[in-house]
């Protein structure tokens, strides 16, 4: 186990690598405990009462079949415990930081959302300055809420066209950490969001030499990059540019159960200790090993040649896309993971929550992300070629019913910052009230309300609350956007410090 540097000691350079990683491993030690202690001939007293689905609920025993239940096993003693594996799981991991390019790798039962947090609350304490893009994930506002941090957000990078937030330069995070150092701020991290939701990158590896001349840590919400490493078409992994920590929902476009990441770290300028402790006290005592073993059978999976169907077929379905009439493609803003495809249709006279409702509504077609201005479909492993034709003859069918129509979407970004009033701690815990929505204006914000997904926050509690903010999301709301985070679901009220 490493120690954190000395006050004072020399740090010696993070050097990023072009290493792809070792040969995969096939085996999967968490996999092979747990179905061998399902097996087990056992008089069970423990937990879950469903007893291996002795007495599971029928209808979702007859949904799921009885292997899940007998498979939702506790942290019996051959199978390990998560805050301190000695055995099968601490083999796992290790498996996972060899193949993700790590030193060390925890396996999240809560999401990335949890690996976030502890990250920030690993390298930041209440009053210390957090680096990071307003277009962060809310997780990144939550972890400011717990661990007392303050934010100092990057240099607004916004694309206007296609309504999109772009990735951070070299450039963004220098501009901050002088901003940081003029105003005499303790800056403990920077934080950045890359790929964003739309697969947009940012440049991992000049922000991390940015980071480390300041003996500052560099964290990267990768989230939506879990697979880099493993085509050559892929952006560089953030682990092997240069990043201290970085958090990867497994479940996206990798094959782990929804709510199942890995944290990686790879650093000198984070205490690993501290960093899992904030582990434990930010996940479940009773950790799902269905989650667990789900990490295991997904790392276990990767193979080289096993992204070459879903690089070709991304690559087909944007060659189709491009040639329908009044439809963009999403391209030329920086480097982005081929696997997304995002469509414009803001020259068919029509927002993207519009269009994403047509697609479903006529031809089934499900995206993963709409928009004002644009749909997202995400490619991975089990997307099939009748998929693509599916979607190619959906935005075909949906441009050819609204071609003529002219005009465009004019809803802004939302992204019309307020000024900072309290911090997101002290505003989380300050006496709130309800005003109607249009009286919110200038007001204190004293909730989290986003659009989801993405899951970016519009309103951040501590910001004032600006008429961009409040019209866009009333826009959103009108054209099918799901709302999350508000009190009030149907925005007729907003909830704000009473201050």
């Amino acid at each position: 186990m490493q120690s954190p540097p000395l006050p004072g000691a020399a740090i010696p350079p993070h050097k990023p690598t072009h290493r792809r990683g070792p040969a995969p491993c096939r085996c999967a030690p968490l996999v092979g405990a747990l179905a061998a202690a399902a097996r087990a001939d056992a008089a069970c007293f423990h937990f879950p009462g469903h007893r291996r689905g002795e007495a599971a609920p029928p209808s979702l025993s007859s949904l799921l079949g009885p292997s899940v239940f007998s498979h939702d096993l506790p942290e019996l003693t051959e199978l390990d415990d998560l805050f301190s594996p000695a055995g099968p799981l601490l083999r796992a991991q290790h498996l996972a930081a060899a193949l993700f390019g790590a030193e060390d790798t925890f396996f999240l039962v809560g999401g990335s959302t949890s690996g976030v947090q502890a990250a920030v609350m690993a390298t930041c304490s209440p009053g210390e300055t957090l680096i990071l893009p307003r277009h962060a994930h809310l997780s990144a506002f939550s972890a400011m809420v717990l661990s007392g941090a303050l934010p100092r957000y990057l240099p607004p990078s916004h694309d206007p066209s296609w309504s999109v937030p772009l990735g951070a330069t070299a450039d963004h995070v220098a501009a901050a950490l002088r901003a940081a150092a003029t105003a005499g701020e303790r800056v403990s991290a920077v934080l950045l969001t890359s790929p964003t939701y739309h697969g947009l990158c940012s440049d991992v590896r000049a922000a991390a030499e940015l980071c480390h001349a300041a003996r500052v840590p560099l964290l990267v919400d990768e989230a939506h990059g879990a697979h880099f490493r493993f085509h050559e078409r892929f952006p560089r992994a953030a682990m092997d540019q240069g990043a201290d920590l970085a958090v990867q929902s497994t479940h996206k476009v990798l094959t782990s159960l929804t709510q199942s990441s890995m944290l990686h770290a790879r650093t000198r300028l984070v205490d690993r200790d501290r960093l899992r402790r904030c582990l434990q006290a930010l996940q479940s005592s009773s950790p799902s090993f269905l989650l667990l073993a789900s990490l295991d059978a997904a790392r276990a999976q990767l193979r080289p040649g096993v992204f070459d169907e879903a690089v070709r077929l991304a690559d087909h379905a944007k060659a189709r896309i491009a040639g329908i009439p009044g439809v963009d493609l999403l391209d030329g803003l920086g480097e982005m993971d081929p696997l997304r495809v995002t469509v414009g249709v803001w020259r068919l006279g029509m927002t993207g929550y519009e269009a994403d409702e047509e697609l479903e509504r006529a031809h089934g077609v499900r995206s993963e992300l709409a928009g004002a201005r644009s749909v997202t479909f995400a490619v991975n492993l089990g997307t099939r070629r009748g998929d693509v034709e599916r979607l190619v003859e959906g935005l075909r069918w949906v441009a050819g019913a609204r071609r003529g129509c002219g005009g465009g979407s004019e809803m802004g970004s939302g992204m019309a910052v307020g000024r900072a009033a309290l911090s997101p701690r002290e505003a989380f815990f300050a006496r709130k009230k309800t005003v109607g929505v249009r009286e919110s204006r200038g007001r204190v914000c004293g909730e989290m309300v986003c659009t989801y997904p993405p899951g970016i926050p519009v309103l951040v509690p501590g910001e004032e609350i600006t008429v961009e903010a409040v019209e866009f999301l009333l826009m959103a709301k009108e054209k099918g956007a799901a709302i999350s985070g508000a009190a009030d679901r149907t925005l007729s009220t907003i909830v704000v410090c009473d201050c």
